[in-house]
């Protein structure tokens, strides 16, 4: 036998303890007779032909194993090429052990937050009875595109709080517009004034001007709803009658509503329409009605005669630039350009003319949710805000092309997140003037 003291060479596989010491009282000395199954448990024969344990015995083990091994037969030994055989089975079990399919982990970051978001937004909007404080604070932040329109619908006041109202007010709301159609659409032209034949006119001319580069008001039945429902609106509000601007303001609340009876599909580019029933248009436009309806109640003198409410916005506007920006005012001034000759379009609009209809979208999930000042005192600290922006530039050019940047902005490129930016910064300005007139008296 060779030296005791050297060490066996690596084996391929081995066993633990417990199966070697249950083997080796199973198989023989007699290398001929050994099982193919062992011959994984045993290193290579010493050069006097003894073999050898993968591993040196221990005291334990050596008291275990017989000085001579009795001899057994053939069936003998069969039956331990079996148990061998059984025994490597059982070391690939444990070596191996089965595959448990443990379920994902939710994703995680924005994905995860994103869902929470929905998640708690989803619970307050289908209380039975909600909260429209709640309701109000969380979609200050941006509204989940398929809430949307519900969550626009409360808080401009069109549906009830009380989910159990909410059918009836609809189908009586919306019965209440298919008369007035009767009443003052529905009619021969010959038994309207003058005056109303004016007004269907106007109508008439600036419907197809209505965001023209938008596939969707550029279908002929979209057309003809929101000409219906513009006229109907001035005939039942006379103090005002139609002004151009209002028909602006009707389009994100016609594609928000369309998009919620067509199950949230994108119905921007217009091929959504060969989908539309005329039942389904009429409900959408009997909505949209009623909610620029409401809209429009808290700014209305924006739209009387001399139209005093978009002038009082332009003079805080140029008030409140005066105060966080004295240089870029004094350059438009010296320039010779006035704040009412691009500030009025942005107060008139809503500067629905300076964003894409998406953007717009998120900039009124903010507006509504502030309440009645949304579109009028919030509304000034967004547009300094948005003005405030583009300073540098404006105060390194001339009149002529500073005037060419004023009436077309590059925002064509912006999203949600240059939206929410300017909302951040606007909502800083609000807390920094907001309710404190004598901050926004000029220093000159």
């Amino acid at each position: 036998m060779g030296d005791t003291n050297e060490r066996p060479k690596t084996p391929t596989r081995s066993l633990p303890g417990f199966l070697r010491r249950s083997l080796r009282m199973n198989y023989s000395d007699d290398q001929e007779e050994k099982p193919e199954s062992l011959s994984v448990e045993t290193s290579a024969a010493p050069p006097n032909g003894e073999s050898k344990p993968i591993d040196a015995p221990g005291k334990d083990d050596e008291e275990e194993r017989p000085k001579s091994p009795p001899a057994i037969n053939r069936k003998e030994n069969e039956v331990g090429k079996s148990e061998a055989s059984n025994a490597d089975d059982t070391t690939a079990t444990v070596e191996q052990p089965p595959q448990i399919n443990f379920p994902r982990p939710p994703p995680q970051s924005l994905e995860r937050t994103v869902s929470y978001k929905q998640a708690v937004f989803e619970k307050a909007i289908r209380a039975d009875v909600v909260s429209m404080s709640d309701l109000r604070r969380l979609g200050w932040n941006g509204i989940p595109e398929q809430h949307r329109a519900q969550a626009w619908k409360l808080m401009l006041g069109y549906v009830p709080v009380n989910a159990s109202r909410r059918t009836q007010t609809l189908d009586r709301k919306r019965a209440e517009y298919r008369e007035a159609i009767k009443q003052h659409y529905d009619i021969d032209d010959d038994t309207r004034t003058l005056q109303e034949q004016e007004t269907l006119r106007q109508v008439l001319v600036d419907v197809p001007r209505t965001a023209p580069e938008v596939g969707l008001f550029r279908d002929a039945r979209i057309r003809k709803s929101l000409g219906r429902l513009l006229y109907i609106w001035a005939m039942r509000h006379p103090a005002s009658s139609y002004v151009q601007g209002i028909n602006d303001l009707a389009t994100p609340l016609m594609c928000v509503f369309l998009s919620d009876v067509c199950g949230g599909k994108d119905v921007m580019d217009g091929s959504i329409m060969e989908q539309v029933t005329d039942d389904m248009l009429k409900k959408v436009e009997a909505d949209c009605y009623w909610c620029l309806t409401n809209l429009l109640a808290v700014i209305q003198d924006h739209y009387t005669s001399d139209q005093p409410g978009v002038q009082r916005m332009v003079m805080r506007l140029e008030e409140l630039v005066t105060r966080i920006d004295a240089d870029l005012t004094a350059h438009l001034r010296d320039t010779g350009i006035e704040f009412m000759q691009f500030a009025f379009k942005w107060m008139n609009c809503l500067l629905l003319r300076e964003f894409n209809l998406q953007c717009v979208m998120r900039l009124w999930d903010t507006y509504i949710s502030e309440g009645d000042g949304g579109f009028e005192d919030f509304h000034v600290y967004v547009c300094a805000a948005f003005l405030c922006q583009f300073s540098s530039q404006l105060q390194a050019m001339e009149f002529d092309e500073l005037f060419g940047f004023m009436q077309h902005i590059p925002t064509d490129d912006w999203t949600d997140t240059e939206i929410e930016i300017l909302l951040s910064q606007a909502y800083v300005l609000s807390t920094l003037f907001g309710g404190s007139d004598a901050h926004l008296t000029s220093q000159r």
